[in-house]
């Protein structure tokens, strides 16, 4: 009997973590195919591991402990882990649509993965957030936008067009009617770890630290493309092996 109940109980624990981990990850691809059409998303992949296992013993009256046996307690998800690669980019012909492009960013050899670049911009509150979302618009007021959050230039300040005529360069160099108006700022993250996700597309940095600016870094490479949205890497993800 008592043989019956261990290894049921063995069983439920098992049953349990799985459908636990099973929960999380449909979570995440949930997440992932709503927001395939999402430009600049960047997909999760999950890394899923296995609860080393454990030897049972049983109790009774003081006596010595009889040996029930190992117990394998399932599996659980371990990290998500954001696929920071480069999305195909499409032509969308509107003026405030910028896509950024990575040509080169260096791999950080402490925890092996590449660092990122993202544009910056400023929310309701005044507090910095990231992006690889370049829908941009412009208001009545001449604000470029990002929906609501302000787009920042390299001197931090928001970026403010008063012309319907306007370009952008590959530097990020915005020129209305010929002249020069601002700088589209493009910050860089090394450890792509301090990045968290909040939604709508931006990020914050888990110590709140604000993100240095990529747009005078000799040992990166980027540009801007006017008239380009880049598009969601969901179906770029490459599998992790573990």
């Amino acid at each position: 009997m008592h043989k019956w109940v261990n290894e049921m109980l063995k069983g439920l624990y098992t049953a349990t973590a799985g459908m636990l981990t099973q929960q999380r990850r449909t979570e995440m691809l949930s997440n992932n195919m709503a927001n395939a059409n999402t430009e600049g998303y960047k997909a999760d992949q999950s890394s899923i591991r296995a609860f080393p296992e454990m030897l049972l013993k049983r109790m009774e009256n003081g006596s010595v402990p009889a040996t029930v046996g190992s117990l394998n307690t399932g599996v659980y998800l371990q990290e998500l882990n954001s696929q920071y690669l480069q999305g195909d980019l499409r032509e969308t012909g509107l003026k405030s649509d910028v896509a950024l492009i990575e040509q080169f960013v260096a791999v950080n050899q402490e925890i092996n993965l590449k660092g990122t670049l993202f544009f910056a911009v400023e929310n309701e509150t005044g507090q910095e957030r990231y992006t690889r979302n370049g829908n941009f618009t412009l208001d009545e007021n001449g604000r470029l936008l990002l929906d609501g959050n302000q787009v920042l230039s390299v001197t931090g300040q928001p970026i403010v067009i008063q012309s319907s005529e306007y370009q952008i360069t590959e530097d990020g160099d915005i020129f209305a009617e010929g002249e020069f108006v601002a700088q589209i700022d493009v910050c860089f993250e090394a450890d792509v770890r301090n990045l968290v996700k909040e939604g709508n597309g931006l990020y914050r940095t888990a110590n709140n630290q604000a993100l240095p600016s990529a747009a005078n870094n000799a040992e990166i490479e980027y540009n801007l493309k006017q008239n380009y949205l880049e598009g969601s890497t969901l179906m770029l993800q490459e599998p992790i092996q573990r």
